[in-house]
C-alpha cells in the first residue's frame, strides 16, 4: 500500500517533455568507454547519411567525411543495447553490444542541405502525426523500477508526451503521444529491450497495449 501510495504521489507531477524529432543510427561497440563511444557516434551519424543520401558510397567524399566526423554537434542522447543470439559455428550463445545514438534531424538536415545532399532519397523523420495511446505496464515492484519505467519512457525517441494516470498491484497504466504510430513504437521498445511488449492488442478495455519491465 505504500509503494502504491508513494508512486501515487509521483504520478500526480510527473509530466514527460516533448522529444525533438530525431534520426537513429546503430553501432557495434566493445565497451561504453568514452574512447570507443566518440568512435562509435561517427559511425552510427554515418549510418545515418548512408541510408538518408541513399549512397553506399558517400563516404567517399571528403566533405561528407568530415561532417560525420563531428557527430558529436548532432547527437542529443545515445544508449547501449545488448543483443543476444547464437553463434552459427559452436551453438554457443553470445551477446553483442551496440551503440544507439538519436541525432537531431533539423541539424542533420541542414547538415546534409550545406553538402547538396537534400532531398536525396532523404527519409522522413520521425515527428510523424503523434497519437494518442494508453499502454498497462507491469513488473513494477519498487519505485526504483517506476522511476526506470517512467525515466526509459521520457528518453525514447518515439514518445512524444508521457502521462501516468494509475497505479495498481505492480503495475501502471500510461497514456503515450508517439509519432510514427503505436505499432512502430511497439516494436522499436520491443527491440531495445527496456520493455517488452506482451500483447499489441489485450482484450482489455481502454488499454491498447501491455508491456513488461525486463528485470
Amino acid at each position: 500500500m505504500l509503494l502504491v501510495a508513494g508512486m501515487m504521489a509521483l504520478l500526480a507531477c510527473l509530466q514527460v517533455a516533448a522529444a525533438p524529432a530525431t534520426y537513429s543510427g546503430e553501432a557495434p561497440v566493445t565497451s561504453q568507454s568514452e574512447a570507443e563511444r566518440a568512435g562509435a557516434l561517427k559511425s552510427a551519424l554515418a549510418d545515418v547519411v548512408i541510408r538518408l543520401s541513399n549512397d553506399p558510397g558517400i563516404l567517399a567524399r571528403g566533405d561528407v567525411a568530415s561532417a560525420v566526423a563531428d557527430a558529436d554537434k548532432y547527437v542529443l542522447q545515445y544508449r547501449y543495447r545488448r543483443d543476444n543470439g547464437i553463434d552459427e559455428a559452436s551453438g554457443a550463445a553470445t551477446t553483442r553490444l551496440v551503440l544507439v545514438a538519436e541525432f537531431d534531424s533539423s541539424a542533420v538536415d541542414r547538415m546534409l542541405a550545406g553538402l547538396g545532399l537534400a532531398g536525396a532519397g532523404a527519409a522522413t523523420p520521425v515527428d510523424s502525426t503523434p497519437v494518442e495511446r494508453q499502454i498497462w505496464i507491469s513488473g513494477i515492484r519498487s519505485a526504483d523500477d517506476y522511476a526506470r519505467g517512467m525515466g526509459y519512457l521520457a528518453r525514447q525517441s518515439l514518445v512524444r508526451q508521457a502521462w501516468p494516470l494509475q497505479a495498481r498491484g505492480d503495475g501502471i497504466l500510461v497514456r503515450l503521444s508517439v509519432a510514427g504510430g503505436l505499432d512502430r513504437w511497439l516494436e522499436t521498445v520491443d527491440r531495445e529491450g527496456v520493455l517488452r511488449v506482451n500483447s499489441a492488442s489485450p482484450p482489455l478495455e481502454g488499454i491498447d497495449a501491455t508491456l513488461m519491465l525486463s528485470p
